[in-house]
């Protein structure tokens, strides 16, 4: 097997404060482009927010995660029903890589990269505060990630925040504080 076909679906910390997570998703790379940009099909497995504007432009992401999957599953205490933050686009090179501000003090990237018929996606969260969201980073990309991978494929994902709690343990065990 090549190493393409084992991709490892967990996140790993590639330096200090800042996690990669990749998947291998069908294509073509126009269509992920699109769940990434548009606020409609990102809502679906993310969050809501205008992205018309490129490089330079603002967005207020939405996330309703009780509304991605029918049940939800039980939220986490202290988790709101609804989070917003106020992002800045840095880079849009359509269809290819998209930068934005992670609020005030992170940042993340997200590379589209043809992988025959497929489409390697790469996501990267720079600056993340502590150990504590480093943990909560890469349960939540891992479970929205698998959320966009099954609305990709049509299939019926588990409820979300059962799985966020499985793999938030999950990471404890693989990224030691």
């Amino acid at each position: 097997m090549t190493e393409i076909q084992d991709l490892d679906p967990h996140g790993t910390l590639i330096e200090p404060a800042t996690l990669k997570i990749q998947r291998l998703l069908p294509g073509p790379i126009e269509r992920i482009w699109s769940y990434l940009t548009e606020s409609e099909l990102r809502r679906k497995w993310l969050a809501a927010g205008d992205m018309t504007g490129g490089a330079g432009s603002t967005v207020e992401l939405v996330w309703r995660n009780d509304e991605l999957t029918d049940p939800p599953g039980r939220r986490p205490d202290g988790f709101p029903a609804e989070r917003r933050m106020a992002s800045r686009i840095l880079v849009s090179e359509p269809p290819h890589r998209l930068v934005f501000t992670w609020g005030e003090t992170g940042e993340v990237s997200f590379e589209l990269a043809p992988a025959g018929g497929r489409v390697l996606l790469t996501v990267i969260h720079r600056r993340l505060a502590d150990h504590s969201a480093e943990l909560s980073v890469a349960a939540g990309w891992h479970t929205h990630l698998d959320l966009l991978a099954a609305r990709l494929t049509g299939a019926n994902p588990p409820p979300f925040w059962d799985g966020w709690a499985v793999l938030r343990a999950d990471y404890e065990r693989r990224l030691p504080g």
